[in-house]
């Protein structure tokens, strides 16, 4: 049975994210509820990770579509890399539906310098 805080009920024994020794971009692929356990800065690396490889999945598709007129393409090279531009998207979009509900918003870029302070922030307490 789950202790609750006598004054305001709030679990007294709840489990915090940790941080992780590595985060790779295969761990998007987790489901929302594994990915919520996750503390905000292995997120902030994921997301970085996705971006990284949805930019390289539509400047992918971006070439195949710019291919010459006689250009033989198989068909199935152009789906390929459309539908991982859509996977992508979708990770990308629930990762930052998760920083979302516990930053307050979604950062434009994961740059080393935010990465860094947010280090220093968690380090420090």
């Amino acid at each position: 049975m789950d202790q609750a805080c006598s004054v305001c009920g709030a679990p007294l024994h709840i489990r915090r994210p940790q941080l992780k020794e590595y985060v790779s971009l295969q761990d998007s692929a987790l489901s929302f509820h594994e990915l919520q356990g996750f503390h905000t800065y292995d997120l902030l690396i994921l997301l970085r990770l996705i971006r990284e490889e949805r930019s390289k999945s539509y400047n992918l598709m971006r070439t195949v579509q710019k291919a010459p007129e006689g250009a033989e393409i198989d068909k199935s090279v152009i789906e390929f890399g459309e539908s991982e531009y859509r996977l992508y998207t979708a990770r990308m979009k629930l990762i930052e539906g998760l920083l979302i509900d516990r930053m307050g918003y979604k950062p434009k870029r994961v740059d080393d310098k935010l990465l860094e302070a947010l280090k220093k922030r968690i380090e420090s307490n």
